[in-house]
């Protein structure tokens, strides 16, 4: 069964240090809006709740996964390199990827940050880079059975090679060994998760 837990924003942050000047112009457009992390392990529907989210409240949606799948198509000798790290099922080493889309919708009302951080260092490096904290954090978990089959059936319909067996195993191993110890379970029925995104973020209009 599909499971959502809602949590604050309230990792051990290190205190404000002062934004270098490439970070100024990207702190001062994002102070106002909402900032919202939606976690989880691959094929857990981050990515369909969060376009239902977008489309209801106007918020940008920031899928990590589709900017990394979308640059690794482009042949550069980055692309290139982040091919190979996808197809391993390793993590790619990226914090600006998810600012840099952000900027590219200034006026939006709020932003669904999917699939990132993957790691508290990339959560630091986020705050330091956009000025602020989250406003909050939403974790969705299932089973990783449903997730491996998601997954396997997302590579066959997108022609994704990096959505492989072998490369979701190691991505799922990763996200456990990084993420577990910040997941709170809370059972719900499928049809009550995109409720219960919903309440929360009317909370905080």
């Amino acid at each position: 069964m599909d499971t959502v837990t809602v949590v604050p924003a309230r990792w051990p942050l290190q205190a404000p240090t002062p934004l270098p000047p490439s970070c100024l112009g990207t702190a001062d457009i994002l102070k106002s809006s909402l900032i919202i992390f939606v976690m989880g392990g691959p094929g857990c529907g981050k990515e369909t709740k969060c376009k239902n989210m977008a489309t209801k409240y106007g918020f940008c949606h920031v899928g990590l996964g589709q900017l990394l799948w979308q640059k690794a198509q482009q042949g550069t000798r980055r692309g290139q390199k982040i091919h190979d790290v996808m197809l391993q099922g390793l993590l790619v080493p990226t914090v600006r990827d998810p600012s840099d889309h952000m900027l590219s919708c200034p006026d939006s009302r709020g932003f669904l940050i999917d699939g990132f951080p993957r790691e508290l260092r990339q959560a630091k490096e986020f705050e330091h880079i956009a000025g602020q904290a989250p406003n909050l954090i939403i974790v969705f978990h299932c089973s990783m059975e449903t997730m491996v089959q998601r997954v396997l059936h997302r590579g066959q319909v997108e022609c994704r090679a990096s959505d492989c067996k072998l490369a979701i195993c190691q991505r799922l191993d990763m996200h456990y060994t990084l993420c577990e110890p910040t997941l709170i379970l809370a059972e719900a029925a499928p049809e009550n998760i995109f409720a219960k995104c919903c309440s929360v973020i009317k909370s905080l209009q």
